[in-house]
C-alpha cells in the first residue's frame, strides 16, 4: 500500500512539474606476445545484440548526484553485459523530448530517462513509439505504461536513519535540509531526514531543530544548476547555527558543500552517491551520503531486460539494500548511536517505524 500511494502522489506532481593498470613488464614483448597476453587477461565482455541508452535530466551527467549514478549503471552493462551503449545530455526541459526522440532514432532497445522531470517526456516516447522499452528513474503513473518500467527507492528510510544520527550528533541542535524543486522524489529524502531529528527527540527528549522543511513546505533553490542559490540557502542555515545540513539539489549540493568548507565547523550529508567518493574536494566535511542505488537498479534493469523487457516497477528499500547510508565521518557517531541506528533499521524494515511520518 505505502509504494501504491506513492506512485499516484508521483503521477499527480508530474502534472504541475514539467519539470587500475597493471605494471609495464622488464623486458618488453614482441608485438605477438602482447596481443596474445592482453587478449588473456582483458578478455572483453562477449558482445550481445542490444542497445540501452540514456537521457540525463537538467543536471546532466556530471552532477556528482543520481544523473552520474544512473550514468555508472549504464557504463557497467556495457562492459560486462557486452551491449551497446548510447547516451544523450540535457540541459533544460526543452532537451527532453528532442533527446529521446533522437534515441528512438538510433535504435535503442531500452531507453532510460533519469529523474522525476522526465515522467511527461518519457509518457509522450512510449505511447509514440510502443514497440521501443522505456524505464524511468524516480517517476511512476496512475495506469502503468506497457513499455515503460519504473524505478523507484524508498529514499526516506535511508534519510531517516542519517536525520537520526544527525540530531543525536549535532552540538547546535539546529541541523538544515532544503531542496532543488519541491516534488515527491526531492521531498521525500526531506521527510525521511526530518522524521528521523524528531524520532530521536521523542526517544531521548532531545529538542534538535530541522530548518528548511516542515514536513509540506520548505526551502528550494527552484532548480538542480545554481550553485550559488546552494551556497546562499546554507549560509542562511549557518548563520541560523546549523551545524550539519542536507541538500538534495544535485550540483546545486556542490554550493552547499562550498559554503560548508568554508565554514570550517559544520558537516554535510551527500544524497544519492557517495560524496566522499563523487565529489572528494569536498570529503572532510562529508558527515554521511544517503545512498540511492541507482547505478545497480540501471545494471539490473537492463540485464533483466535482455532476456525479457518487464514493466513491473523496481523499488529499492533498505531491506534490498536499494538504499542505505554511507559510512558516518571517522570519530563523529558514538557507540550506542550507531546501535540506536542499527535497531531503528531493523525497525524500519519490520514494518514497525514509519520512516517518511514527519510528525
Amino acid at each position: 500500500m505505502k509504494n501504491t500511494i506513492r506512485f499516484g502522489a508521483l503521477a499527480a506532481a508530474s502534472a504541475l512539474v514539467l519539470a587500475a593498470c597493471a605494471s609495464a613488464p622488464e623486458d618488453e614483448p614482441d608485438s605477438s606476445e602482447t596481443a596474445g597476453s592482453t587478449a588473456s587477461a582483458e578478455a572483453p565482455a562477449e558482445s550481445v545484440d542490444y542497445k540501452a541508452c540514456m537521457v540525463s535530466d537538467q543536471g546532466g551527467f556530471d552532477d556528482a548526484s543520481f544523473n552520474e549514478s544512473a550514468y555508472d549503471g549504464l557504463v557497467r552493462a556495457s562492459e560486462e553485459l557486452g551491449i551497446e551503449m548510447a547516451e544523450a545530455e540535457s540541459t533544460s526541459e526543452s532537451d527532453f523530448g528532442p533527446n529521446l526522440d533522437a534515441q528512438v532514432a538510433a535504435g535503442c532497445d531500452l531507453i532510460i530517462t533519469v529523474g522525476f522531470l522526465l515522467g511527461d517526456a518519457t509518457a509522450a516516447a512510449a505511447a509514440a513509439n510502443p514497440d521501443v522499452n522505456f524505464a524511468i528513474v524516480d517517476f511512476g503513473f496512475d495506469e502503468p505504461i506497457e513499455n515503460v518500467k519504473p524505478m523507484f527507492f524508498e529514499t526516506d528510510e535511508a534519510a531517516f536513519l542519517a536525520g537520526y544520527a544527525a540530531a543525536a550528533t549535532s552540538e547546535s541542535g539546529t541541523l538544515g535540509t532544503f531542496g532543488g524543486v519541491n516534488i515527491p522524489t526531492v521531498s521525500i529524502f526531506m521527510d525521511g531526514f526530518l522524521a528521523g531529528a524528531n524520532y530521536y527527540n521523542e526517544e531521548t527528549g532531545g529538542d534538535v531543530s530541522v530548518l528548511g522543511w516542515d514536513g509540506s513546505e520548505g526551502s528550494f533553490s527552484g532548480d538542480f544548476e545554481d550553485q550559488t542559490q546552494g551556497q546562499n540557502i546554507t549560509q542562511g542555515f549557518l548563520d541560523q547555527g546549523a551545524d550539519i545540513v542536507m541538500p538534495v539539489a544535485g550540483p546545486v549540493g556542490l554550493g552547499a558543500a562550498s559554503a560548508i568548507q568554508s565554514a570550517g565547523d559544520a558537516w554535510m550529508i551527500g544524497v544519492d552517491s557517495d560524496w566522499t567518493e563523487s565529489a572528494p574536494e569536498y570529503a572532510d566535511i562529508i558527515f554521511t551520503s544517503v545512498l540511492k542505488q541507482i547505478s545497480n537498479a540501471v545494471f539490473d534493469t537492463i540485464e533483466t531486460s535482455i532476456d525479457g523487457f518487464s514493466n513491473e516497477p523496481y523499488v529499492g528499500t533498505l531491506e534490498n539494500e536499494g538504499v542505505g547510508v554511507a559510512d558516518f565521518a571517522d570519530g563523529t557517531v558514538d557507540e550506542e548511536t550507531l546501535a540506536a541506528i542499527e535497531e531503528i533499521r531493523a525497525g524500519i524494515i519490520a514494518g514497525e517505524i514509519a520512516a517518511g511520518t514527519a510528525g
